[in-house]
């Protein structure tokens, strides 16, 4: 008799989207009590004339449909649009003591906050504060810093660039470079690996490339999670005849199946187009080995080809005129054993040379890739082997070819573009400086993992927060909370309450911010923000829902008169000229940006505007002037692997999840319901190690900087198809298990999707405040030792 499953596990035979995408949208509607105000708001989405999605970054299509949303885009919506409110008699209710007994899914599920508010540390409770005395306190309170350097200034990927760039400046003139930003976090690999390779920190591709390709080779991404969208241009290219390799350690339903809500016929038959020609599960920390294993057969084809006269399979032509490195990469890949590949990769070889068959018959290939490929302690390494793998044949910088990172936050890439980055080029530097009379910092500040050791260690005294909820999105939650609590001041600007603001320090200000969805309305009139999406289109964003408060304020208001209170006349701004009119921020962005050149005029035709790519147009700005070949010598990341008790975690969302925001306990395509508290493992691999699916353990990391608390309890077994050797559970509750120090040396992002761990049988009673996942608490009993 067959064991009966845990408790929420299912097997879940149903396509990615399909009626129950839309289920899900319609429950998630009602729940946020926003039913008939939520449907008009959706068929705003993503339109020319409305707003952009607070989600991914997928970009629009030239020619919208009656609906441009994804069920996740309409959860992240009716999120931040919900009719619930927080303001004064909530926080007199709630003290900051009982808030922080609740689950991270309740806190922020109560609604928008409506009011400044500021902490008392007398009644521990959250207080209503005039705007007025807010700023003068805050502007106080950073002034009175006897090193701009102190002070971290953290961005998140949803604000504008309008926000951004008055962020930047304000920062900048303060005299700082600390500039800790979400895409530290995601995609850092790409914004320092691309441009060594290529000479531009992009994606080389448009939307349209999708329709010209004939292969996608893709790499460590969720679609149906976390860039829906991308679904239906998924589903063209695989109806049309396209091959769609998949390298990913876990059986995803939407790269194995989807069922289009916009196709009548499939979702009137409850049918489904198959995504996915090959689906191969890399290990988890296996990609650049499995990347080198697809170049070593493409060099052996190409000798073949050369023995006998027939066609190259390498573009010889492109190599000679547009690359170098080449020779280095050959020698590499010679002395690279296949033995070697497949044990790192856990793939055989035959499938691999398989894959270099079908990529050398392919007329134009697109590489898409995510956080699997970046979250590594080689992350910048194995975003460069995929540069290799597309330079071998020429597919870059022509119709249906090129690299196509999947950015996971709306407008993350757009504050890079205008000047979010602690390690700023000097040309940007210059430009600020001539534009706005002053000379800017040079030396590099920091990124989150730099900020937040500053704030542990004591040298870090104040934060803003611009939106996020940085101690639960980054690595090690132990140090965040430290951290956080040793500041002299934390401001959080935001819609909704979330856990970093409960970590409370001397002085702490929550500022209620305007969503994507609501009218931002100045003393110029009605204002549009702007946004680029992972191709480089730059677009307009104008919400249209009333605020949910008279108290409520815009981004680069809050950012004006922060910056205004800090610096008084230093740098001659007109801080509130800019917060009236938006026009003239983007007046100077246009002037220090020249690609932005007519910023004003192409932000209002529909669809905006493509900034150039100069690697789209086979212009390297590097070092040599070329596309560079980079070798890695190695397969591995660590040692521990050869230890056998020794497990590769990696951290994954549901899909009922956007970032650290949880809108509900369920994972549908992974049959999960109504928890979160589990760790997948395949059959083999719980038989090897004595175990049974429903067993109860504790997962502790296995890396030499291991702590006591470096440990998740009580998480359940539940069988899934892995590779042997590896495991995955949800973040962000395994961020315990990740210590600062376990990041990417070149771009500092932490290892969040491959964490060496042991596992062991649960230690017993996990006390009143333990139920971590289950209760969507994350990581709270390592923030308060518990």
């Amino acid at each position: 008799m067959a064991r009966k499953r845990p408790e929420g596990i299912v097997d879940y035979k149903g396509p990615a989207g399909g009626w129950g995408a839309l289920k899900a949208v319609a429950l998630s509607l009602k729940a946020q009590q926003i039913v008939a105000q939520g449907t008009q708001t959706l068929y705003k989405q993503n339109k020319p004339d409305g707003f952009d999605c607070p989600s991914c970054a997928w970009p629009d299509p030239k020619h919208t449909s009656s609906f441009e949303f994804c069920e996740n885009g309409a959860k992240a919506v009716a999120w931040e649009s919900t009719a619930k409110r927080i303001g004064a008699e909530f926080f007199a209710a709630h003290s900051v003591a009982d808030l922080w007994q609740r689950s991270d899914h309740w806190i922020e599920d109560q609604g928008r906050v409506t009011e400044p508010l500021r902490y008392n540390p007398a009644s521990d409770h959250f207080e209503v504060v005039d705007w007025a005395d807010a700023m003068a306190e805050i502007g106080a309170g950073f002034a009175a810093l006897d090193d701009p350097n102190r002070a971290e200034f953290y961005t998140s990927g949803r604000c504008s660039n309008e926000a951004a760039f008055l962020y930047q400046l304000f920062v900048r003139l303060y005299g700082t470079n600390n500039f800790p930003d979400c895409s530290n976090m995601c995609h850092e690999a790409t914004s320092v690996g691309l441009p060594h390779s290529i000479g531009i920190g992009k994606g080389t591709v448009s939307l349209e490339d999708f329709d010209h390709a004939d292969l996608i080779l893709s790499f460590g991404h969720n679609p149906g999670t976390n860039h829906p969208r991308m679904m239906a241009t998924l589903r063209e290219v695989s109806r049309r005849g396209g091959k769609i390799i998949v390298f990913n350690p876990l059986k995803e339903r939407s790269l194995e199946r989807f069922e289009s809500p916009q196709s009548v016929v499939e979702m009137a038959t409850f049918s489904a187009t198959p995504i996915a020609s090959s689906y191969l599960q890399v290990k988890v920390g296996g990609d650049a080995a499995a990347i080198k294993g697809i170049c070593k057969a493409l060099l052996a084809m190409d000798e073949a080809a050369r023995t006998t006269g027939t066609a190259p399979v390498l573009d010889h032509d492109f190599i000679a005129e547009h690359t170098a490195g080449f020779d280095a990469l050959v020698a590499d890949l010679a002395a690279t054993e296949w033995a070697d590949v497949e044990h790192a990769s856990g793939l055989r070889r035959a499938d691999l040379e398989d894959v270099a068959r079908i990529y050398a018959a392919a007329k134009a290939t697109i590489v898409c890739y995510g956080m699997g490929i970046t979250q590594h302690t080689t992350g910048t390494s194995n975003v460069q082997q995929l540069a290799n793998l597309l330079l071998l044949r020429g597919n870059m910088g022509r119709p249906g070819a090129g690299i196509c990172p999947l950015r996971g936050h709306s407008n993350v890439q757009g504050d890079r573009t205008v000047g979010i980055s602690e390690r700023p080029a000097a040309a940007l530097l210059d430009r600020l400086g001539e534009v706005f009379g002053f000379e800017p910092p040079r030396a590099h500040g920091h990124s989150v993992v730099e900020s937040i050791s500053a704030m542990r260690d004591g040298f870090a005294k104040a934060i803003i927060c611009l939106g996020g909820n940085l101690a639960i999105a980054s690595s090690d939650p132990q140090a965040c909370a430290e951290g956080f609590r040793k500041l002299d001041l934390a401001v959080h600007i935001t819609t909704k309450l979330n856990r970093t603001h409960l970590l409370t320090s001397k002085a702490t200000f929550v500022l209620p911010c305007l969503g994507r969805t609501e009218l931002d309305e100045q003393a110029g009139g009605p204002q549009s923000v702007t946004v680029e999406d992972s191709m480089s289109m730059v677009h307009a964003s104008r919400g249209f829902l009333k605020p949910p408060s008279e108290h409520v304020r815009s981004e680069p208001w809050i950012v004006a008169q922060i910056a205004k209170a800090t610096l008084g006349g230093r740098g001659r701004i007109d801080w509130d000229a800019f917060a009236a009119d938006y026009d003239l921020i983007r007046d100077k962005i246009e002037a220090v940006f020249p690609d932005f050149a007519d910023y004003n005029t192409r932000i209002r035709q529909p669809g905006g505007f493509h900034l150039p790519n100069s690697a789209a147009l086979r212009a390297w700005k590097t070092a040599t002037g070329k596309a560079n070949f980079l070798i890695s010598p190695g397969l591995e990341e660590d040692e521990t692997t050869a230890d056998p008790t020794v497990l590769r975690l990696t951290t994954l969302r549901s899909h009922d999840q956007y970032n650290t925001t949880v809108y509900a306990l369920d994972d549908r395509y992974r049959g999960v319901f109504g928890r979160r508290d589990v760790l997948f493992l395949n059959d083999a691999e719980l038989a090897r190690l004595g175990f049974a699916e429903g067993d109860v353990v504790d997962v502790a990391t296995a890396l030499d900087f291991a702590r006591a608390d470096r440990v998740v309890q009580g998480l359940t077994l539940v069988r899934h198809s892995l590779p042997d050797g590896c495991c995955a559970s949800y973040y962000p509750e395994t961020q315990p298990l990740i210590a600062l120090e376990h990041h990417d040396a070149q771009s500092l992002t932490p290892s969040y999707k491959s964490v060496p761990v042991h596992i062991r049988r649960a230690s017993g009673d996990l006390g009143a405040d333990r139920g971590i996942a289950r209760a969507g608490v994350v990581g709270r009993e390592a923030m308060t030792g518990g």
